[in-house]
């Protein structure tokens, strides 16, 4: 396998390799239009996506069963496992010769904020490319149940948005997390730098029973969003209607509370 170059100093996109992957599954209408994206950017784009839709899969891997990769044309392939599934397989296996410099992911329907971070599939494979020495940005575009997604909003924005980032210094650990809001690209307030918001609501569980009187559980119901859209949260941004853009970082380490353990335990 080709080694990867340390990712830090600014990416010329027109040479660079770039990997497309998503949590939606191969046929995705998010997929396809982020390919399009990525080949305004670079000649040299290439998909490996997951087979079916894995949203929530976090960043799980399939390591109790055989992966399957099924080619669906040039450069495009699909994997019967999840999104950390198919970056493993890319740079390991099928893009082994040059491995990419940098992996989008996305776009996904439907936003990843605040505590969709910790189980987005979408965010898990731009993740693992930045565990491999890759730049990893994953897309979202934000949108409310039962109305149109505004896709045209994240055709809009995501090809400069992706310019301007990979010109910049990345440090080995960041990865970058974006949302475009639920706005016509023409009513975006702007985009804003954040940091990964809270909900003062999450998930509940619902019961149900299935036509033979079984009980069902369905996880998913309406949330209270951010903290009153003052803030600097990636919540309030989006509900300004700006995109939002949130460097998250590997390190899960509450460096306060270590410090803090050290005296205790010393």
């Amino acid at each position: 396998m080709k080694k990867q170059r340390h990712p830090g100093g600014p990416l010329d996109l027109q040479r660079a390799r770039i990997l497309v992957t998503n949590d939606d599954g191969a046929g995705a209408q998010g997929l396809r239009l982020l390919v399009r994206i990525a080949k305004t950017l670079s000649p040299d784009v290439w998909v490996v996506a997951p087979e079916v839709e894995q949203s929530a899969a976090s960043h799980s891997l399939t390591v109790r069963a055989p992966l399957r990769v099924n080619k669906l044309g040039d450069r495009r392939f699909s994997v019967n496992g999840t999104p950390t599934d198919c970056v493993l397989l890319a740079v390991g296996q099928l893009l082994a010769d040059r491995i990419p410099d940098l992996v989008l992911s996305g776009i996904n329907q439907g936003g990843n904020l605040a505590e969709d971070i910790s189980h987005s599939g979408t965010v898990a494979a731009a993740f693992q490319a930045t565990v491999m020495g890759i730049r990893g940005i994953a897309l979202s575009q934000i949108r409310r149940p039962q109305h149109p997604v505004k896709w045209s909003t994240a055709e809009h924005f995501a090809p400069d948005l992706v310019r301007r980032l990979t010109r910049e210094e990345w440090q080995r650990d960041v990865l970058i997390n974006i949302n475009f809001p639920d706005r016509v690209s023409s009513a975006v307030s702007g985009i804003e730098i954040t940091r990964q918001g809270r909900r003062r609501q999450i998930e509940r569980v619902t019961e149900s029973f299935d036509p033979y009187g079984e009980p069902y559980y369905w996880i998913g119901s309406p949330r209270t969003d951010g903290s009153g859209h003052a803030g600097t949260s990636d919540i309030d941004a989006a509900a300004r209607g700006a995109v939002s853009v949130t460097p998250l970082n590997l390190n899960l380490t509450d460096r306060a509370t270590a410090a803090r353990l050290r005296k205790a335990f010393s």
